[in-house]
């Protein structure tokens, strides 16, 4: 996870201001996901609306047969390529773009033309009972910190 997210995550977590909730629509796939809530993410409605819906990666794309043979949907994808696509305008609602997103949310966001970067999706479960023994003082920690606070726990 970037920095300024990861810090902040970190923040709002150890003061016990950080909202994690579920959102049955992010998913293109109509997988639920826990999406943190934090400032100049898709979590913000306004962020949301300011996306261009785009599916340019298509690491989530669904095939499906059309009338001239195999095409590839997502259901992020701007809604006229989906229903030319044979899907249905409904599937569309609310559905956020996780390859941009989650790409961002590790700091390699694609940039758009006008020098947009494309906003961050930040997904963490709603158990963060962890993070005060993982991270007493809120600092930053690594995955193999996690390694070792996982494998200390197991004896």
């Amino acid at each position: 996870m970037a920095r300024a997210l990861r810090e902040e995550l970190l923040d709002r977590a150890h003061a016990g201001t950080l909202t994690v909730r579920n959102d049955p629509e992010a998913s293109p796939t109509a997988f639920p996901f826990k999406v943190a809530e934090l400032p100049g993410t898709v979590s913000e409605p306004e962020v949301a609306a300011g996306r261009r819906r785009v599916c340019d990666l298509g690491f989530l794309r669904t095939p499906v047969r059309g009338p001239r043979g195999l095409v590839y949907r997502c259901a992020a994808e701007p809604v006229a390529a989906y229903v030319r696509k044979g899907g249905d305008p409904a599937d569309t609602r609310g559905r956020r773009c996780l390859c941009n997103g989650l790409l961002a949310t590790i700091g390699l966001a694609q940039r758009r033309p006008g020098g947009r970067a494309e906003p961050p999706l930040v997904t963490i479960g709603k158990d963060l009972s962890f993070l005060p023994r993982l991270s007493p003082d809120a600092s930053p920690y690594t995955a193999a910190d996690v390694v070792r606070w996982l494998a200390a726990g197991v004896r």
